[in-house]
């Protein structure tokens, strides 16, 4: 009798160590801080397609969790090795195992900031709009290609572009490429409002045809202030069906974005947006306006001048006129200072 008392009490202490080491090791994987227990908070990346061991892998990799094994045990109990949510998750830094769990197991995530600035190409558009989230540049031309086909405001394959408005846009890293479109549709919705709309109406442009100029006097010019003076001079082209010579029409023309000077030879490409060869607006911006670029159109200064010319000082700005012999005038001021300034460059390097 004895001894059996004696085996239950070793069997009682055996199993009481065994149940407490348990629930302090289910304390320690539920409770204690694992994520980055050395380390600030940081973001992490789940991308589409991912597995659960590759999810485990990238982790270890980050140096996001201290204790593996404490983590991958809690994942498979809580089933999150069961459905893989991709996305941009904030982990911050002495985070538990189950807080971790939790934020990636529900995809709760923190967006991000896409942002671009100066494009002309869909190829450049698409690598900035895509460089941060889960989108693929084909994924997102192929869905641009989708819309264009489908939509019924008069985009285009060439005028898509007037859609982008360069700005700072919020998105989740795993949104879908459809969805990425429609909200850069809805933001130039919301911009072309019916004030806008109205001013465009006034001067004889749909809102694309606004945006298409405004990427022309955008190029012509660095001076903002000077935007709306240029945008008139156009205006005044368009008016009496004055084929618009732009310089930097050709430059899009070539395909060589480095041409420091347009010749003659420039002049014979053969494309829509040659526009000294094909009077009216090209089919297509030239590049992505900045919206003081569009509004520098909408609200254009009205001017007799139908010529411009790089002025003499090199300071970025141009003299106006209002036929062909000021604007000859102003030509030659522009071609002797130019031819000065090459000698003197030429001097100081011998």
């Amino acid at each position: 009798m004895a001894e059996v008392k004696k085996v239950k009490l070793v069997l009682f202490l055996v199993g009481s160590v065994l149940l407490i080491s348990f629930t302090f090791y289910a304390y320690q994987i539920i409770y204690v801080p694992n994520i980055l227990v050395e380390g600030d908070d940081r973001v992490f990346i789940v991308k589409p397609g991912s597995s659960y061991q590759t999810v485990l892998t990238d982790l270890g990799k980050g140096r996001f969790v201290n204790d593996m094994v404490s983590f991958s045990f809690l994942a498979r109990l809580s089933g999150y090795d069961k459905k893989i949510i991709p996305g941009r998750f904030i982990l911050r830094k002495g985070m538990t195992n189950l807080q971790a769990i939790k934020i990636l197991k529900t995809g709760k995530q923190e967006p991000v900031k896409i942002t671009f600035s100066y494009v002309r190409l869909t190829d450049e558009l698409a690598e900035k709009l895509t460089r941060n989230i889960g989108v693929s540049t084909d994924e997102f031309k192929d869905a641009l290609d989708d819309f264009v086909e489908n939509n019924s405001d008069g985009f285009t394959k060439e005028n898509v572009r007037c859609m982008f408005l360069p700005n700072t846009y919020e998105v989740y890293f795993n949104v879908q490429p459809g969805d990425l479109i429609e909200k850069m549709h809805e933001e130039f919705n919301k911009f072309w409002n019916e004030k806008r709309r109205q001013k465009a109406k006034e001067i004889g442009l749909t809102p694309i045809e606004v945006s298409i100029l405004a990427s022309i006097v955008q190029a012509e010019t660095v001076k903002q202030d000077e935007a709306p003076l240029i945008a008139g001079l156009y205006l005044n082209r368009l008016k009496k069906d004055i084929a618009l010579q732009a310089d930097p029409t050709l430059v899009y023309a070539s395909g060589d974005f480095g041409l420091k000077r347009v010749l003659n030879g420039h002049k014979e490409i053969d494309s829509p947006y040659n526009t000294y060869k094909y009077a009216g607006l090209p089919p297509g911006p030239i590049n992505v306006p900045q919206i003081a670029s569009i509004e520098a159109v909408l609200n254009y200064k009205k001017s007799n001048y139908y010529y411009m010319c790089a002025k003499e000082d090199f300071s970025g700005y141009h003299n106006f006129a209002a036929n062909l012999s000021e604007h000859n005038v102003n030509a030659r001021k522009y071609q002797k200072a130019l031819t000065a300034e090459m000698k003197k460059a030429e001097a100081n390097r011998k």
